[in-house]
């Protein structure tokens, strides 16, 4: 912060006049390389395309907010760290949201983050088996949620679905199928963990708790 103001004063000084060697001077404090760091999932072109507008401006006096709001604008991006390294550089490190999931919602593909986010979708070679989502954010976000408290095997699960009476199925990866009732549904859930494993339920594949107090198997 002192470095920063010191330096500021001395462009103050140099601005209240003008001539041809004070322009120079205070061109070297103008923006020429920016490094980023830390990122997995984005290119950086990708993100330095986000900061073309602040290219070239005075690192002394550019805002951290004038460059969140370029960063922002990729729903990859959950935060990040930003250093200044005079006289002409800006360092960022990015930390990238996790897809968990692929949201299905009127015809149109989202990925979800571990906060249950919407981020673009794009094809990401390490995320192409993620378990999709035919439903909306804000519900799935509640029973996401329910099943973590329960410690449900979420790496198990490869859809799931919501109906609009307002209750899910689980298609799991040995071609399981969990009906869930619209209440109680946690019940249900540790029902089937208990009896998942048992070799006497072992050929079934679906698994329909939607009658209060009777499992149906088939």
């Amino acid at each position: 912060m002192k470095k920063r103001l010191v330096i500021a004063l001395l462009l103050l000084i140099l601005l209240t006049t003008i001539n041809p060697q004070q322009k120079i001077v205070i061109s070297k404090f103008n923006l020429k390389t920016i490094i980023i760091e830390n990122n997995s999932l984005l290119e950086d072109k990708d993100i330095k395309n986000l900061l073309l507008p602040i290219y070239d401006r005075n690192l002394v006096f550019l805002k951290n907010t004038e460059i969140k709001k370029a960063l922002i604008q990729n729903s990859f991006i959950e935060s990040f760290n930003i250093k200044k390294k005079y006289p002409s550089t800006l360092k960022i490190q990015i930390f990238e949201k996790k897809p968990i999931a692929v949201l299905i919602s009127e015809k149109k593909k989202f990925y979800l983050s571990e906060k249950i986010d919407l981020i673009e979708f794009k094809n990401l070679p390490n995320y192409q088996t993620l378990p999709s989502v035919l439903g909306n954010k804000d519900d799935f976000k509640i029973f996401y949620n329910n099943l973590k408290e329960i410690n449900f095997p979420l790496d198990i699960i490869v859809k799931y679905k919501f109906y609009e009476t307002n209750r899910w199925d689980l298609e799991t990866i040995n071609n399981r199928v969990i009906k869930l009732p619209h209440e109680n549904y946690t019940k249900s859930l540790e029902s089937f963990l208990n009896l998942k494993s048992k070799n006497s339920f072992e050929k079934y594949k679906l698994f329909d708790y939607r009658i209060s107090n009777q499992l149906i198997l088939k």
